[in-house]
């Protein structure tokens, strides 16, 4: 029987975890979540990453965060961790926000929101902002129940609609496959086989 490998979770919201929760479960390797660190934003990742880098002597960390407006992962990185990253330090950035790696999974997404698959393109990581491309998506949708709970009311000063986050986790933890999404990410891509390849040390 193989030995479960300990790891711990720091991500910026709700979303983020349910998708690292998904790419491990769907990694094949038989992961044992501890404690979810984080859902404060990067703010708060980025204050205590240090922390987490030397944490992970102990027990494994797998730390998502997205580039947003950054330049790139490498300078973000370089930016945010000045010393040498511990290898059970897992640091995954998605390009340009977690919301790219569901709209990778084209066909499932776009059958979840009940949209054309032509709507979605194929290089997901060049979208600028893609939080507002899928709440755009889903203004379109067939669905009235899952549109007025992804799109925020004219009326209404949010930047998402009432039930935004349990839509989208719904989806991840049903439907979404990160095998099938990372062919259209290039950043989901590198976080998958980061997880797949991964042996912890000490």
């Amino acid at each position: 029987m193989t030995d479960h490998i300990p790891i711990n979770l720091v991500v910026e919201d709700p979303l983020s975890e349910a998708i690292l929760r998904t790419i491990l479960r769907q990694s094949g390797h038989p992961y044992s979540i501890g404690t979810c660190f984080g859902q404060g934003g990067f703010g708060y990742i980025k204050k205590r990453i240090r922390g987490f880098n030397k944490a992970a002597k102990g027990t494994p960390f797998f730390v998502l965060t997205d580039l947003d407006k950054n330049e790139c992962p490498a300078v973000l990185l370089k930016e945010w961790l000045s010393e040498p990253q511990h290898p059970n330090l897992l640091f995954r950035i998605a390009v340009r926000e977690v919301e790219s790696w569901l709209l990778a999974h084209r066909d499932g997404l776009s059958g979840f929101l009940g949209v054309r698959v032509a709507s979605i393109p194929e290089d997901v990581d060049a979208i600028d902002d893609p939080k507002q491309f899928l709440i755009n998506l889903a203004r379109k949708s067939r669905y009235r129940p899952l549109r007025e709970d992804i799109v925020p009311s004219p009326r209404s000063t949010a930047s998402v609609g009432p039930d935004y986050n349990g839509r989208l986790i719904s989806f991840v933890q049903n439907h979404w496959k990160a095998s099938v999404a990372m062919r259209y990410s290039s950043s989901l891509k590198r976080a998958v086989h980061a997880v797949r390849n991964f042996k912890p040390g000490s």
